[in-house]
């Protein structure tokens, strides 16, 4: 069974900074685009960041300049570093994995991925 794992998450004060990972099992994570997606209390799941497998990238515009999504394929592993926290970025944090061509106006759909992690709580407070 394909499966996503998250980890990294926490709490962290506002303007600090966390690594999310995301590895993959049972399958090689070279070949498909990653996102993040995120979804906080009482709102919609949101994209934030997407890596394809040809590595380039794309981030939404809440957090362009912040955060840096990148890959390991020799761990099969994709990280998203997350810098300059803010309490709006409170959220429980999703990777999703998706073969195929990739299509830079749906990368923001739930439904354009493949695979789904169980998510990871991210809090950021004073």
């Amino acid at each position: 069974q394909l499966q996503l794992v998250e980890s990294g998450g926490g709490l962290v004060q506002p303007g600090g900074s966390l690594r999310l990972s995301c590895a993959a099992s049972e399958f090689n994570l070279e070949d498909y685009d990653i996102a993040w997606f995120r979804q906080a209390p009482g709102k919609e799941r949101e994209g934030v960041s997407v890596v394809t497998s040809g590595r380039n990238t794309i981030y939404a515009d809440s957090v362009k300049g912040r955060f840096t999504i990148s890959r390991d394929n020799a761990k099969n592993t994709v990280y998203l570093q997350m810098n300059s926290l803010n309490l709006e970025d409170t959220a429980v944090y999703y990777c999703a994995a998706r073969h195929g061509p990739f299509l830079v106006s749906y990368w923001k759909m739930d439904d354009f991925y493949d695979v789904w992690g169980q998510g990871i709580q991210v809090t950021v407070s004073s």
